[in-house]
């Protein structure tokens, strides 16, 4: 109950996290007092041992793993000014941190005999600077975290624990961005964009059971931006609109919210009819967008958007026949575009488009030096293309890349070809190795303006648990599935995928035995296995 008539509620938890590891120090005495230490309260009691950091000196703080939410100070000694800086790495927290879109470099004073509250963006390591002229005599510091408490009713296991790894690692990053609404980026750009939206969509519908964040930052994206205007000042991102609409309403069923968004969609697949030209080819206006990885190569780009194009109206016509609308323009649309098929380079992004979209097929492309060239954007469409054996090597490569160096959440852009002579990002950079945060990254992602918690890289997680699962929804919200499992030389996986009333689990190993639990009502297809090979209970099991 509030106590306020006209407050909004925040819907998420606040945790208290203690420093886990001093990284770094400098003329700080009994810095081991902050070591799990879960004290948020300032002590009366004089006597009370307590770290002192003197006048010039530092602390570098690891707590362990990436948060979201700000930092608390507790204050013996008299009002001090301090310098406070975040850091998704060690050198980031060492440096001039990036101050978009959250402050991360910060001087105040601390209050005499208090405590202090500071911060809300995504981090892990923390520096405090004492600036004043007396010793800093801090109780303890701990992290403020701020989530989303959800049900995690989605699960994968294998026997790869690596593979296992990734894909919690991809929820935690998911979950962190699952803010009042769904980020981007936790740490920047704390912003509902579209295209990242469509990637975190598909996680959430792989590991939660609460698509209220689904709905709710569609909604603002729509209600923010009345046409003509382009979506996130992006016209490419009304065709991540129009796909996340259908897949949003294949994993809910929820034709209210199809039918209140009616004419917008509409109008949606009006304008974007007329950046077609006679030959057939996209003529998508400035600013243009398919990724970061092919922002500078405009044909790439070209062949990228003439799938993309493609694929939301196809997603169109869908939408409109659902809601019983005429899908001419969507029809008309996918035949004239198929006219114009323009070559995708060595593009991976490019060539991802055009083939989940049923635009051409380039998988001849995606199998050459498939670990490389990867968009962490596009990542998942790019898995999605490959046999599974190149694909579960892809993950293991690329976001596995990731952890190897310390990462706790996936980032925003990632070369495995960063990790040639670079170090880690939870340590001191030693001498003759490359930052691998700092130096690195381009475009809007370049030094420690890089996020390394971004939505999109849930990517992979979805990947697991719809195509080693084998999940795939026949029909709105999941009354009927199919099961066909995929384990691409895993001895065995074993998981839960939300659905209508629950959730499915498999159990797949070598054998070909699969078993398969659903909900009642919920109807399962099982393919490819013999007689004996599929169980399921409590739902109908077909076998196709």
């Amino acid at each position: 109950m509030s106590i306020y008539p006209h407050a909004l509620r925040d819907t998420r938890v606040r945790e208290y996290l203690p420093v886990r590891r001093i990284v770094l120090r400098q003329d700080v005495s009994r810095a081991e007092l902050w070591l799990n230490n879960p004290m948020i309260q300032l002590p009366i009691f004089p006597g009370q041992p307590c770290a002192e950091i003197a006048p010039g000196g530092f602390a570098v703080v690891d707590f362990g793993i990436e948060l979201h939410g700000g930092i608390r100070l507790i204050n013996r000694s008299e009002q001090c000014p301090i310098r406070l800086r975040f850091g998704e790495s060690v050198s980031e927290a060492c440096g001039t941190p990036d101050q978009c879109h959250a402050i991360h470099d910060t001087e105040f004073l601390l209050p005499h005999f208090g405590m202090q509250e500071y911060g809300a963006t995504a981090f892990r390591f923390v520096r405090i600077d004492n600036q004043g002229s007396h010793g800093l005599q801090l109780c303890n510091i701990t992290a403020v975290a701020q989530y989303r408490d959800l049900e995690y009713a989605g699960s994968f296991e294998s026997s790869d624990e690596r593979l296992n790894e990734i894909w919690k690692t991809a929820r935690y990053t998911l979950q962190l961005n699952m803010q009042d609404y769904i980020y981007d980026g936790a740490k920047r750009d704390r912003l509902v964009w579209m295209g990242d939206l469509n990637i975190e969509i598909r996680g959430v519908f792989a590991a939660f059971n609460d698509f209220t964040l689904v709905k709710k930052s569609l909604s603002f994206l729509v209600e923010t931006t009345p046409l003509p205007n382009f979506m996130n000042n992006s016209p490419s991102y009304f065709c991540w609109w129009v796909i996340s609409l259908a897949d949003y309403f294949r994993h809910t069923g929820d034709l209210a919210y199809l039918v209140e968004y009616r004419e917008y969609l509409k109008g949606v697949l009006q304008m974007f009819r007329g950046f077609i030209r006679e030959d057939g080819s996209e003529s998508i206006p400035e600013p243009r967008f398919l990724d970061w990885e092919s922002q500078d190569d405009d044909a790439a780009k070209h062949a990228g958007l003439q799938g993309l194009l493609y694929w939301m109206f196809r997603e169109g016509e869908f939408l409109l026949r659902t809601v019983s609308e005429d899908p001419e323009i969507s029809v008309d649309a996918q035949n004239l575009l198929k006219r114009h098929i323009p070559d995708c380079g060595m593009s991976k992004s490019a060539a991802a488009i055009q083939t989940v979209s049923s635009f051409y097929d380039r998988r001849e492309i995606l199998s050459t030096r498939p670990s490389q060239g990867i968009s962490a954007f596009l990542g998942y469409y790019i898995l999605e293309t490959l046999p599974m054996n190149t694909a579960l090597d892809v993950v293991r490569r690329f976001w596995g890349g990731m952890l190897d160096r310390g990462a706790t959440t996936f980032w925003e852009s990632f070369s495995i070809d960063w990790l040639k002579n670079s170090g880690r990002i939870d340590e001191i950079t030693p001498p003759g190795l490359k930052d691998l945060h700092a130096d690195f990254g381009a475009h809007c992602y370049q030094g420690v303006r890089h996020s390394l918690c971004h939505g999109w890289g849930c990517g992979p997680m979805a990947f697991l648990s719809e195509r080693v699962l084998g999940v795939t929804f026949l029909s709105p919200g999941g009354t009927i599935i199919k099961v066909t499992p995929d384990l691409g030389g895993l001895e065995y996986v074993h998981g839960k995928y939300p659905c209508a009333g629950g959730v499915v689990e498999v159990t797949a190993d070598r054998s070909g035995r699969v078993d398969i639990s659903a909900p009642a009502g919920v109807e399962v297809q099982a393919q490819g296995m013999d007689d004996c090979g599929a169980h399921t209970s409590p739902g109908k099991l077909l076998k196709i």
